[in-house]
C-alpha cells in the first residue's frame, strides 16, 4: 500500500512541473517590468527622466510586467491543464483541452450558485475572486489541481471508449471533454458547498504555521530537503507557495493567498515599500545553501579526491556547483553524495533548515520563481533594493555557509572515507559526462533501427525493456517512470546512460539526469513510439531462414587479449552493453577488424563504432573513462560514413601519455547486436597482432 501511495504521489509531483516550468520566464518578465516601472526604484537610481509614463521604454516594461502577471494570475488554469497532461497516460493533448474546459465549466457553475445565493455581497469576506472574468470562490491552484487530477482519471478511463454505432462519432478521445464537462458541472455545484469548509480549514492551518514562528520555518526547510531523494518535495512545498497554508494578504484591495502569490502580487504593486517576510520565509532560505553552501561542499569533495582523479572529479563538481549557484538546481550536486554518504545528506538537510530560519530571523524578503540561484537573487533581491528585501544578508550568511559546508564535508569525507567522486578505485561513484553517455550508449546492444537515439536505447534497456514501461514522464531534474516489474531495472545501465542517481520505490523509478531531463524524456518518447516491438512467441515455427555465414573479426590492436569479464568497468564487464573481448595495447594504433562502414564517431575521439559488411555492429572503446580526456591524445583518421577495409587505421592515440594521466588503456571490442548471434567465441588468447583472428560470431 505504501509503495502504491508513493507511486501516485510521484506522478502527482511530476505533473506539477509543466506549469511550474513557466514561472521563471513569467517571473523574469514581471521582475524586470515591475522593477523599472516602480517610481520608488526609478527615483532611487535617478532614472525618472529617462523612464516614465509616455516613453517607449516605459510602455515596453509595463507590457512585460502585465504579461508576467497574467501567468501568475491564471496559474490555476495552467495547473488544470498541466496536471491533466502529466497524469494522462496517452493522448495528452486531449487531456489538456478537457482540463481547460472542465475548469471553465466548474467555475461558471460556482458563479451561478453564488448569484443564486444573493451574489458576492452575501458571501463571506475575501472568499471570492475573479478568474477569466468569472466570479468564483478563492480556491487558488487547488481548484486547478482538483480539475487536473479528476480530468486525468476520466481521461485514462474513457479515452478508448466505444459507443453504440449511432453515437460512435462521440466515442474515443472525443468523449473525454464531454464527460469532463458533465462531471465538473456537478463538481462546481458541490464545491460551492464544500469549499468554504475546506477554505476555513486551510486558513486555520495557515494561522497555525504562521504562529509556529522560527521553529516552524526550520522544520519546513528541513523537510523540504529531506523529501528530495523521494521526489516528493514538489507535493510538500506547493501548498505553502500557492494556498492559504502559506499565508493570506490583501494587496491593492485584492485578497491573495499563498507565499509565492503574495510575493509576486507585492512585486507587481507600485505601493509596495517592503516585501512580506511572512511569505518569503518559505523561499528565501534556499539562497544561502544553494548558491554558497553546496559549492563549498563541491570544493571539499574535489580536495578529498585522489590526486590522479582530481582533474576528472573537478570537471564534474565544477559543472554541478555552477548549476547550483546560477539556477538553484542542486540535484546534480546532491546526488553525487546522497547515495554514498547519507549522513552527509542528513547534515545538509539540517543546515538547509537553519538557512530558512536565519533568513526569517534576518527579515530577508527575497522571493523566487522556481529555485534559489543567482538569477532570482538579482531579479527579486538586488534589483528591488536592500531596503525592501534585505538581500545583502543572503551574501553574508552565504559566505559563512560556504566555509561551514566546506569544513564539515571535508571532515566527514576524510573521517569516514566516503566514496565521493574521485575516491573510489572502481570509479563507480560518479556522474557521467555527455560524451561518455554517447560512447557507452552506442554499445547498448539494442536492435533498434539505425539512427535511433542511442541514449534512449540504453535507458529503455536499463528500465527493463519497452514492454516493462507503463508510464514515462519527468520533473525538473528526474525521469520519472512507472514499470511493471521493478526487478528488471538495471541501475548500472541507467547510470551508464548519464544518470547521477536511480531511486526505485514500488513500481516507480526515478532516474536523475539534471536540467537536461526534459530533452531526454522527449527523445525517449520518440524512441518508444518508433522502436520495433518484440514479437510475441508463437507455437507455429517460423519458416527456415537461409544459413547465415559466420563472421570472423581480426584484432584491432597489437597487444594482449583480456577477457571482457576482467575489464575494470562494470558496464563492459557485465556484458550489459554486449558481448566481446578486450585488448591491452602495446602501441597507439587502432585498425578496422573487418570490412565495413564507420557508423558513429565521438567528439572526444576515444571510441569509434562501425558496421561490418556482414551486419555486425561494433564499438571499439580505447581505455576506461578516457572520455574525460576531452579528445586529448586521440586523433581520428576516418569520418562517420566512411567505407573502410580490414586493417585500415581508424584512430591513433598516445599510449604512454594516456597512462601518465592515470587512465587504464584496456580497449574493449563490443558486438553491440550480440542478440543477432548464437554465440560470440574468442579465437585468440595471449599476445595478438593486428589482423590475427580474434572473435568469431556464430549464427
Amino acid at each position: 500500500m505504501k509503495d502504491k501511495i508513493f507511486g501516485v504521489l510521484q506522478r502527482v509531483g511530476r505533473s506539477f512541473m509543466l506549469p511550474i516550468a513557466l514561472l521563471p520566464v513569467a517571473g523574469l518578465l514581471l521582475g524586470i517590468g515591475s522593477s523599472f516601472t516602480n517610481e520608488t526604484m526609478l527615483a532611487a537610481y535617478g532614472l525618472n527622466s529617462v523612464i516614465h509614463p509616455g516613453t517607449l521604454i516605459y510602455t515596453i516594461l509595463d507590457v512585460m510586467s502585465q504579461t508576467g502577471s497574467a501567468v501568475f494570475n491564471n496559474l490555476a488554469l495552467l495547473f488544470a491543464m498541466g496536471v491533466a497532461i502529466g497524469m494522462a497516460r496517452k493522448e495528452k493533448e486531449v487531456a489538456a483541452l478537457s482540463g481547460a474546459v472542465a475548469y471553465i465549466i466548474m467555475n461558471t457553475a460556482i458563479q451561478a450558485m453564488i448569484n443564486a445565493a444573493g451574489g458576492v455581497e452575501a458571501m463571506p469576506a475575501n472568499s471570492t475572486t475573479t478568474m477569466l472574468g468569472i466570479t468564483t470562490l478563492q480556491m487558488g491552484v487547488f481548484g486547478g489541481i482538483v480539475v487536473g487530477l479528476g480530468v486525468a482519471a476520466l481521461h485514462n478511463r474513457f479515452y478508448k471508449i466505444e459507443l453504440p454505432q449511432v453515437l460512435a462519432f462521440f466515442g474515443g478521445t472525443r468523449f473525454v471533454p464531454i464527460i469532463s464537462s458533465i462531471v465538473y458541472l456537478v463538481v462546481g455545484i458541490a464545491m460551492f458547498y464544500i469549499w468554504p469548509v475546506v477554505q476555513n480549514g486551510i486558513a486555520a492551518l495557515g494561522a497555525l504555521v504562521l504562529a509556529s514562528g522560527y521553529a516552524g520555518t526550520f522544520i519546513y526547510g528541513l523537510l523540504e530537503r529531506a523529501l528530495i531523494p523521494f521526489g516528493l518535495h514538489h507535493v510538500f512545498y506547493m501548498p505553502f507557495w500557492q494556498t492559504a497554508v502559506g499565508g493570506t494578504a490583501i494587496i491593492d484591495g485584492v485578497t491573495v493567498t499563498g507565499a509565492q502569490n503574495i510575493f509576486f502580487a507585492e512585486l507587481a504593486s507600485k505601493s509596495t515599500t517592503v516585501f512580506s517576510v511572512s511569505a518569503t520565509r518559505f523561499m528565501a532560505g534556499k539562497f544561502p545553501f544553494m548558491m554558497f553552501g553546496l559549492p563549498g561542499a563541491a570544493l571539499a569533495m574535489y580536495q578529498c579526491a585522489k590526486p590522479e582523479k582530481k582533474k576528472a572529479a573537478g570537471g564534474l563538481l565544477l559543472s554541478a556547483a555552477l548549476t547550483a549557484f546560477l539556477t538553484g538546481i542542486t540535484e546534480p550536486l546532491e546526488f553525487t553524495f546522497i547515495f554514498v554518504a547519507l549522513p552527509m545528506y542528513a547534515v545538509h538537510c539540517v543546515l538547509a533548515g537553519l538557512s530558512f530560519m536565519l533568513m526569517h530571523i534576518l527579515n530577508v524578503g527575497v522571493g523566487m520563481t522556481f529555485s534559489g540561484g543567482l538569477i532570482d537573487l538579482v531579479l527579486f533581491g538586488a534589483m528591488q533594493g536592500n531596503a525592501k528585501t534585505h538581500w545583502i544578508w543572503v551574501v553574508v550568511v552565504g559566505a559563512v555557509y560556504f566555509v561551514l559546508y566546506y569544513l564539515i564535508f571535508r571532515f566527514m569525507i576524510s573521517k569516514f572515507n566516503y566514496k565521493t567522486p574521485g575516491r573510489d578505485d572502481a570509479e563507480e561513484v560518479k556522474l557521467y559526462t555527455r560524451a561518455d553517455v554517447n560512447a557507452r550508449s552506442a554499445a547498448s546492444g539494442s536492435t533498434a533501427p539505425a539512427g535511433d537515439d542511442p541514449v534512449s536505447a540504453l535507458i529503455v534497456e536499463g528500465l527493463g525493456g519497452a514492454d516493462n514501461l507503463s508510464d514515462v514522464d519527468c520533473c525538473a531534474t528526474r525521469l520519472r517512470c512507472t514499470v511493471k516489474d521493478v526487478a528488471l531495472v538495471k541501475q548500472d545501465v541507467l547510470k551508464a546512460s548519464g544518470a547521477s542517481g536511480v531511486i526505485c520505490k514500488g513500481d516507480g523509478v526515478q532516474v536523475v539526469y539534471g536540467p537536461k531531463v526534459a530533452v531526454i524524456k522527449a527523445k525517449l518518447e520518440d524512441y518508444l513510439e518508433n522502436a520495433p516491438k518484440t514479437p510475441a512467441a508463437t507455437a507455429t515455427p517460423a519458416p527456415a531462414a537461409p544459413a547465415a555465414k559466420d563472421t570472423v573479426l581480426s584484432a584491432c590492436l597489437n597487444g594482449t587479449v583480456v577477457p571482457l569479464a576482467e575489464v575494470k568497468d562494470e558496464a563492459f564487464a557485465s556484458g550489459a552493453l554486449g558481448d566481446g573481448i578486450a585488448i591491452e595495447p602495446t602501441d597507439g594504433e587502432l585498425v578496422a577488424p573487418a570490412d565495413g562502414e564507420i557508423s558513429s564517431t565521438f567528439e572526444t575521439h576515444h571510441a569509434v563504432g562501425m558496421t561490418t559488411v556482414d551486419g555486425a555492429e561494433l564499438l571499439m572503446h580505447i581505455g576506461i573513462d578516457t572520455v574525460k580526456l576531452g579528445g586529448k591524445h586521440f586523433t581520428y583518421l576516418v569520418n562517420e560514413g566512411d567505407k573502410v577495409k580490414k586493417g585500415q587505421p581508424l584512430i591513433r592515440f598516445e599510449l604512454e601519455a594516456i597512462k601518465a594521466e592515470g587512465y587504464p588503456v584496456t580497449t574493449p571490442l563490443i558486438v553491440c547486436n550480440t542478440d543477432d548471434y548464437a554465440a560470440v567465441v574468442a579465437k585468440a588468447s595471449g599476445t595478438v597482432k593486428q589482423g590475427d583472428a580474434l572473435l568469431e560470431l556464430k549464427h
